[in-house]
């Protein structure tokens, strides 16, 4: 078979490139390896000799999922450009992590950021967080490792058949648990560094191809978007639209529209909520932080992580706009336009890869793909075996040589991936029903734990209330609260209460406000256990 033979799949020479990337992957997990990892917060922590633009590119690595891979350009495919305002509460996020969260962590010598809870509130707070977190963690790393198994599934199978999609599934859960088991955080890290070459290299290229395909000036192409309407009434805006205001004073909810995902208010309100409990209060993201040689370094690295982040952001977003004009627009592609009709949503990016890059340039596409999925997963497990090991199995079995910890961890490892891999086959059937894009899905499981962490830690560190007992209320209140806003749950419980409720649809980031309020007041109820003067920032 010729090397650049292709039939809207892979070519041999995309094989080709696909294994060279495993092959790189593997290859530098062993060389970061070598160094014999000494015990158990070496391999969690990395001894915190790591520099802190690397940290800052993992941390990029991490946030940056397969969900934002193949979601972003959907959003902006079927959408505009609004899903970019909300950068504006991750900003203001990352500005409140780094001023008030990292320099607790470091104060305290943490080895989990649930630690500090244990010195705040007490241990019970400590254990609780920790299986908010996993679950958590589970709930929201499943998802993305569900959206990563899509395009092998594809390339392996040309389809999307759930049992296909298990399948890559349990293939990508084996790479991951065994390349996490190798030299932990250090390598992982290092790893992330060149997964993000990887995979913005990837995006680069498919700017310029998909650019190349459609046969317009520049200038003109952006009057066409520009002048393009999508949604009707007071959703209306253009294509190119950056922010939707979301406030009308004619509705209910005090002008707000509760509805509607990517507005202002929205991005200022409940995204910063989103971004704190990303960065500040879930141990796979603040973990990262906690292996910079000091606060200062550790809090600059996560703003650093986020600037980077933006103009990644608007690479897929682009992306996603020109694939509109691509295969939605045949007004403006002419004798251009491809001959075909792509799938339902969620496959326009993936469509295009395996149909029009060329051979050799899909394999780099898809080995992005993959640094994306991967990335965030190893970076999962790692984060999970660490808060299990460090906040509970220490407390079953106390008093034991490091070296019997990093034992532990590392079957930690294996355990945390297994059910990972478990969790992210029940969400094939799960985004499915949900009727969501995958980066609403991705981003919307995450609110079960961050309600109750986000009250849990802003009472323990801007508060002089709180206790063991009025954390764990906390976590099951704010678990609690969004369950009652899923979809499938608010109806059954709103129209015994009032017909105007039942008929309200409240966005998946007010679940998240909501929750975070009712956890915060409920863990304020305790009573103190030490003074504020110890914990303080």
């Amino acid at each position: 078979m010729p090397l650049l033979a292709k039939a809207d799949g892979f070519a041999p020479l995309d094989w080709a490139v696909l294994v060279g990337y495993f092959v790189l992957i593997a290859a530098t997990g062993w060389w970061f390896s070598r160094r014999e990892v000494s015990g158990a917060r070496e391999y969690f922590l990395a001894g915190r000799q790591m520099p802190m633009w690397a940290v800052a590119i993992s941390v990029l690595a991490t946030a940056t999922s397969a969900a934002t891979f193949i979601g972003a350009p959907q959003e902006a495919f079927e959408g505009n450009l609004t899903y970019l305002s909300t950068n504006i509460g991750m900003f203001i996020a990352v500005t409140v992590v780094a001023l008030f969260f990292i320099p607790a962590f470091y104060r305290h010598n943490v080895t989990t950021v649930y630690d500090l809870l244990d010195v705040r509130l007490g241990s019970g707070a400590r254990t609780a967080a920790s299986w908010a977190f996993l679950g958590g963690r589970i709930f929201a790393s499943g998802s993305r490792h569900y959206m990563a198994a899509i395009p092998l599934s594809l390339i392996l199978f040309r389809d999307e058949a759930p049992g296909h999609v298990v399948l890559a599934i349990c293939l990508l859960t084996a790479a991951a648990i065994l390349y996490t088991l190798v030299g932990g955080i250090r390598s992982i890290i290092w790893t992330d560094v060149i997964q993000t070459g990887v995979f913005v290299t990837a995006a680069l290229a498919a700017l310029f191809i998909v650019l190349g395909k459609i046969p317009m000036p520049l200038g003109d192409l952006y009057h066409e978007l520009l002048k393009t309407r999508i949604g009707q009434g007071d959703t209306e805006g253009s294509k190119l639209a950056v922010l939707n205001l979301g406030f009308d004073l004619s509705k209910p909810w005090l002008g707000l529209n509760l509805a509607e995902v990517n507005t202002l208010v929205t991005a200022v309100v409940c995204f910063s909520l989103l971004g704190i409990g990303s960065y500040g209060t879930d141990h796979d993201l603040a973990q990262r932080m906690l292996t910079c040689k000091s606060a200062v370094q550790g809090s600059r690295s996560v703003v650093v992580a986020i600037l980077i982040n933006l103009p990644v952001l608007m690479l897929f977003m682009l992306i996603g706009l020109l694939l509109y004009v691509l295969y939605r627009r045949p007004d403006l592609m002419g004798a251009a336009a491809p001959n075909y009709q792509i799938d339902p949503k969620n496959k326009a990016f993936l469509e295009f890869i395996l149909r029009e890059m060329p051979a050799g340039l899909s394999g780099l596409m898809m080995a992005g793909l993959f640094a994306a999925g991967l990335g965030s997963c190893n970076s999962a497990i790692n984060a999970m075996a660490a808060a299990f090991v460090n906040d509970i199995y220490k407390k079953l079995r106390p008093g034991q040589s490091d070296r019997a910890y990093l034992i532990a961890g590392r079957w930690a490892v294996v355990g945390w991936g297994i059910i990972l891999g478990a969790f992210a086959s029940g969400c094939v059937f799960w985004q499915r029903e949900s009727g969501q894009t995958l980066i609403q899905f991705a981003l919307s499981v995450m609110n079960f734990a961050y309600a109750g962490l986000l009250g849990v830690f802003f009472t323990a560190i801007f508060t002089r209330r709180g206790n063991s007992a009025s954390a764990v209320a906390a976590i099951l209140c704010g678990f609690f609260v969004v369950m009652l806003m899923q979809p499938l749950v608010w109806k059954l419980w709103t129209p015994l209460v009032s017909e105007s409720l039942a008929a309200t649809k409240i966005a998946f980031p007010w679940h998240l406000f909501l929750g975070t309020i009712v956890a915060t007041s409920v863990c304020c109820l305790g009573v103190r256990r030490k003074p504020l003067a110890e914990t303080s920032p």
